[in-house]
């Protein structure tokens, strides 16, 4: 059979891995790419995008039912679960769409089919059409993850729940259990609970949204407690037995099991990379704990075999696949890009209230030693914040007292997770509170609370 012959094969169509493809090819490389499921992998399709869909269609409904607050009327408010399902996989639908437009327009190749790596710069593709092979000099790895699952507690799609069920549910949970308070937990658990499941969420670190600063987890907690969840931290599911309609979780806190009946677990503990069936192993790539190890080029141990996004491992977000991307594909055109930083890399969590972060925490930021300076400032304190209806929240700074650098910003409340990209951004331009005090924030917008926050780490905060 005959070898098509590219510069770049890139094996996976995710967010990184279809950035990566059209880089290369703007960069005038020869490109193909393996997909094996869908365009726009998990994000696009199982992901990111349809939960906030169905995230959206919470809040709206959230909002409904505030609707005295702001001098409105609106009766007999209802949903329909079905019609919030479509409307979240048809926008899924469309993006997916647009990635194969976008890798079309682009002239990048696209081969459907499970691929392996036979050698260094051989590509095979088992298609339903048979076998087709491929070589390059340059292989970006970009298979993802997929969610964990811990002996005991594996999925089945009617009584537990992965994020793939909670995404297409069969019905609307009555009792609801999420294990693990993650991102992906904390999300599916704000969203059925405001539809109304009654929630409990198990954690088995000391708190809710374990790699947030302390102050945001706590404050995210009471907020999740005020809405009528129930949060078990420093516990553990030891054991699911399941019944006809229901399942009896085994929980296990400070040493003693309590037994809880619900109808419906979500599993959220984790992911684990795809690294299975693409002989890696004999190729000589190095994996630890399901995860391909790399440079901070995301080189592999084998010339010209990269890594990128969830496979590549934490943090596990989709603009940090796409970045790496875009910076493999301009090494590989000969280019010279940065490489990237996973402490600049802002976090996003789309609950209720939102919670966002980038950089170091301050218990981070003091135990790698440095003397910080931590500004706060409260939604309630912001004009924007009250006429939205939305006093709830928190934006925390955190600077080194020698050099004014911005170690870490933190923020609970609304809208949040579109604030923080302005601490990204000064955290890439190596910013100190200097420029960020002599910055002019726009009023009246929620954006102001960051300058606030900022000035109060240096005791000069003008509106609380």
């Amino acid at each position: 059979m005959a070898t098509s012959n590219f510069d770049m094969i890139v094996i996976g169509a995710g967010p990184g891995g279809y950035v990566a493809a059209i880089r290369g090819a703007q960069l005038g490389l020869k490109v193909a790419v393996v997909e094996r499921e869908h365009l726009g992998g998990i994000c696009l399709n199982w992901g990111c995008i349809p939960t906030k869909a169905m995230l959206r269609s919470s809040e709206v409904f959230h909002l409904m039912h505030r609707a005295k607050e702001f001098g409105l009327k609106a009766d007999k408010i209802d949903y329909d679960l079905d019609a919030v399902v479509k409307r979240s996989r048809g926008v899924a639908k469309q993006l997916s769409g647009g990635v194969g437009h976008l890798l079309k327009k682009n002239k990048v190749t696209v081969v459907m089919g499970e691929a392996s790596v036979p050698a260094k710069g051989k590509v095979s593709v088992t298609t339903d059409k048979g076998t087709q092979e491929l070589s390059a000099p340059n292989i970006i790895l970009a298979t993802g993850a997929r969610a964990r699952e811990l002996p005991g507690l594996e999925a089945d799609g009617d009584l537990v729940w992965t994020y793939k069920h909670a995404l297409t549910p069969p019905r609307m949970p009555k009792k609801l259990l999420v294990i693990g308070s993650g991102a992906i937990g904390i999300e599916f658990a704000s969203f059925y609970n405001t539809l109304g499941s009654d929630t409990t969420v198990v954690e088995v670190m000391d708190r809710v949204l374990p790699v947030e600063d302390a102050e945001i987890s706590a404050f995210a907690k009471k907020q999740f407690v005020k809405q009528g969840m129930t949060i078990k931290e420093k516990a553990m599911v030891k054991q699911l037995d399941r019944g006809k309609g229901k399942v009896t979780a085994h929980i296990e806190i400070g040493g003693k099991i309590e037994k809880h009946d619900f109808d419906t677990v979500i599993s959220a503990v984790g992911i684990v990379g795809n690294v299975e069936g693409l002989g890696l192993e004999a190729l000589g790539v190095k994996i630890d704990r399901t995860h391909v190890l790399t440079d901070a080029y995301c080189r592999t141990a084998v010339e010209g075999v990269f890594a990128i996004g969830d496979i590549a491992g934490a943090p596990w977000l989709a603009h940090k696949a796409s970045h790496e991307g875009v910076m493999v594909a301009e090494l590989i055109a000969g280019q010279s890009p940065h490489p990237v930083k996973p402490e600049s890399i802002a976090g996003c969590t789309y609950c209720q209230p939102q919670v966002a972060s980038v950089g170091y925490s301050e218990a981070k930021a003091k135990e790698l030693g440095y003397d910080v300076k931590v500004g706060r400032f409260p939604f309630v304190g912001n004009g924007k914040a009250i006429a939205l209806g939305e006093p709830e929240g928190m934006v925390k700074t955190v600077f080194d007292a020698k050099t004014g650098e911005l170690l870490g910003a933190h923020m609970i409340g609304a809208e949040v997770t579109e604030l923080i990209q302005g601490y990204v951004v000064g955290r890439t331009l190596e910013t100190t509170e200097a420029e960020l005090m002599e910055t002019v924030f726009p009023h009246p917008t929620l954006s102001e609370m960051m300058h606030e926050s900022v000035l109060d780490a240096y005791g000069r905060a003008l509106h609380f």
